[in-house]
């Protein structure tokens, strides 16, 4: 039904969104605290450490990626996953599948990164593994969003 939220019981957050949403609003309060000065990579990196061995290591991945083919885009964390912004705003994101407890982890692209091809293109991957054709799709992707 078009209007109502995801979750369990209609109109409610799952305990997986409502813990996103808190760690949304902590990246920004802490962002804010301490200002330019920050390393927002390090708490990328800390987030991949925390994951399953399995998100892990394609996190890991993913990240060498796209700082070898990318190293414009500026790491951070957003929703407590690794994403990277272009000119402040988030272009792309990884989604670990023990996030939301699904089948695959989840490499997205925000409307801003501007992948448009046609009329219809897809916005996220499904990762359950990165093999060398899937890094040099991902290494092609990341390198047209950062321009």
């Amino acid at each position: 039904m078009a209007g109502t939220t995801t979750g369990t019981d209609e109109g409610n957050f799952t305990a997986e969104e409502r813990a996103a949403m808190k760690e949304r609003a902590a990246e920004v309060r802490t962002s804010r605290k301490r200002g330019s000065k920050a390393d927002p990579e390090q708490d990328l990196l800390e987030k991949i450490a925390e994951m399953p061995p399995a998100d892990r290591a394609i996190a890991e991945r993913v990240h060498a990626i796209v700082r070898e083919h990318a190293p414009s885009l500026t790491p951070r964390t957003w929703y407590g996953q690794p994403a990277y912004a272009k000119d402040g705003k988030v272009v792309c994101f990884f989604q670990a599948a023990a996030k939301f407890g699904t089948r695959y982890a989840t490499l997205g692209f925000n409307d801003v990164a501007e992948l448009e091809d046609g009329t219809m293109w897809p916005t996220a991957f499904a990762l359950t593994d990165v093999t060398p054709a899937d890094e040099k799709r991902i290494a092609e992707l990341v390198r047209r969003v950062a321009g």
